[in-house]
Parts: C-alpha cells; structure tokens; sequence
C-alpha cells in the first residue's frame, strides 16, 4: 500500500480494523475446518470458491499469483483437489506448456456441502449484525478488498 499522509489518529484506527479482520479470520477459519470433511483444508475450499467467483479455467500459476503463494504450495493443493475428484486438470488451448483448473460437478457440490455445514455456526451471530448491517459491513469490506487488490497488482 503506498504511504498516506493520513494522521496517526487514523493510522491507528486502520491498524485495528486490520487486526479485528486478523483475528476473526483465524477463529472462522479454525472453526470452518473443524466442518471440513478429514484431510480437507481451507485453502483448498478457498481455491474451489475462487474457481466459481472468479470462473475457472485459471491456470495454476494464475491461482498461485491470486492467493499470493509459490506455484508449487499452489500445485499442492490443486493435487489434492484433482485426488478428490473435485478438479480437472486441462490441456491450455492458449499455451500447451500449461494446463488450466476446472472444477468437476463434485466441487461444485462439495462447496454449497461446505457453505449450509456452517449454518448453524452462522445463525449464532444473527445477534450481533441485523441484515441492513450486515450488508452494509460486506460493501465496506468489498470496497476495501478492491482497493486492496489494485494496490497489489
């Protein structure tokens, strides 16, 4: 991010949003794998997710660059999705060194499994944002998302 001439006061307060966001990410993402199936991992649902927001067909090193990881973590993961059945590694059309990722109508399935398993976990913080809210906060965290990604790319 480039440097802002914004006042320590607000430095300060951006500190805390990202701190708040880092630890609600580490306990939704412990107990989101806790409702993983045996061996599966956030990555790799993060990866099939991806697939289908940003539509599949992306090369590994496309993923690799989109979750800012080497292309051989990437490969990893990609190789336990393809074990699973729930990718499918295809010939690049565009470039024959390459292959891209395409999600198999069993990643499909298994993610919408993945999302209704945390339901429960979901319901139990209806108290803390009504819908307006929640609404509001998820533009908010967009907003700073895509500004995020422009400042890196």
């Amino acid at each position: 991010m480039p440097e802002t001439n914004a006042a320590p006061e607000l430095n300060g307060l951006y500190f805390q949003l990202f701190n708040e966001i880092g630890i609600i990410n580490q306990l939704s993402r412990a107990a989101f794998e806790a409702r993983l199936p045996d061996g599966m991992v956030l990555p790799q649902f993060a990866v099939i997710n991806h697939l289908i927001r940003v539509q599949d067909g992306r090369t590994p090193l496309q993923l690799a660059r989109a979750f800012q990881v080497p292309k051989t973590s990437m490969t990893h993961t990609l190789a336990g999705l393809e074990k699973r059945g729930f990718v499918e590694m295809r010939a690049n059309p565009d470039d024959a060194r390459s292959k891209q990722v395409w999600l198999t109508e069993a990643g499909r399935t298994f993610r919408q499994t993945a999302i209704a398993s945390l339901a429960p976990d979901v319901a139990a913080f209806s108290d803390v944002l009504d819908r307006d809210e929640l609404v509001e906060v998820i533009a908010t965290l967009a907003r700073l998302r895509k500004r995020m990604d422009a400042a890196r790319d």
